[in-house]
């Protein structure tokens, strides 16, 4: 453990390096972020990211973090729950709340529960009213280094009082150093997604993938995925949460690197980065542009909470939400 810079108000932020499984991941505690992650004879990053933390406050668009504690988007920050309303930080331009709000999990500083050579568990505590949401949660990161290249996450988190929990890893994955992610097939076994409004928020319809670019069944290019537009939405893989499963497979031609997705989540949001333009270098000095990474959230589906007959991302006292997700990377022999 290092440190690695120091929030606004003179926090330090430490940064945790674990090896195992053929990977080498770097943690900061900023967020539960995933900052870098290598694999053994593959020099790039796989993951979007900075080399110091400045670019973090200012540049990131949840590079890495953990998004939370309500992962993606809530309508116009409103919520009704057991009869009682509840209005949430509005942090988009279209006055929706996004990831928690704009001093989320992503945005927090965590502590560092525990730390051996190839894991490391984070914590933190959101206060009743925090961001506006009830009841006091506090939640858990864990990461793992696992055998065969299993990049391990697991979530855990409790409350006093009913709330909403939906917790998302949020990297943006490159798997060669091509710049862009358009040439990487990705594979998504979901029968349906949920269509968005110009705001990125579902409008309610669950929509069958026959038919449109968003048929990722058998896999396909995320340029050719691209040809209904920019792609940010939630792909249904099943309609609740249940055990660990594999749920979709990125793929670079260029590197021969591939990434299985594992999770328990019902739902997989796919954000092509399309609108990136970052002004400051990242990792080993590389500059991100559109398309330069692809976020790979596993989640209960956005906005749930105004859809009942979805998957909820309620949880209650004496409830533990449990949300496991696993990265799996191989590399074709040369």
């Amino acid at each position: 453990m290092e440190t690695f810079g120091e929030t606004p108000d003179g926090r330090p932020v430490h940064r945790l390096t674990l090896h195992g499984g053929g990977l080498t991941a770097r943690l900061l505690t900023w967020g539960a972020v995933l900052q870098d992650l290598r694999l053994e004879g593959h020099s790039a990053p796989l993951v979007l990211g900075f080399d110091s933390f400045a670019p973090y406050l200012a540049h990131s668009p949840y590079f890495g973090a953990t998004a939370g504690r309500c992962a993606n988007r809530i309508r116009d920050g409103r919520f009704t729950l057991d009869g009682q309303a509840f209005e949430t930080d509005r942090n988009t331009p279209h006055g929706h709340t996004l990831h928690g709000g704009a001093a989320g999990m992503g945005k927090r500083l965590w502590q560092v529960a525990g730390q051996g050579e190839d894991w490391a568990e984070l914590a933190i505590v959101q206060d009743d009213g925090d961001m506006g949401f009830p009841g006091r949660l506090e939640a858990r990161a864990r990461f793992s280094l696992l055998p065969g290249g299993v990049l391990d996450i697991r979530y855990r988190a409790t409350t006093d009082r009913a709330t909403l929990c939906n917790l998302a890893h949020h990297s943006y994955f490159a798997l060669d150093d091509s710049g862009t992610i358009l040439d990487h097939r990705l594979q998504v076994a979901a029968d349906a997604f949920l269509p968005c409004d110009d705001s990125f928020t579902p409008t309610g319809e669950v929509r069958p993938v026959a038919g449109t670019p968003y048929d990722l069944r058998e896999g396909a290019s995320i340029r050719a995925a691209n040809a209904g537009g920019p792609m940010d939405c939630n792909f249904c893989v099943s309609d609740r949460r249940v055990p660990l499963r594999a749920v979709g497979r990125l793929e670079s031609p260029a590197s021969g690197i591939a990434m299985d997705i594992r999770t328990t989540e019902p739902g997989l949001q796919v954000y092509d980065a399309a609108r990136i333009d970052i002004p400051v270098p990242g990792l080993d000095g590389r500059r991100y542009g559109a398309f330069a990474g692809l976020a790979l959230e596993p989640q209960v589906w956005p906005d749930a909470i105004h859809h009942p007959d979805w998957a909820q991302p309620v949880l209650r006292p004496g409830e533990t939400c449990d949300q496991h997700t696993q990265f799996v990377f191989t590399r074709r022999a040369p």
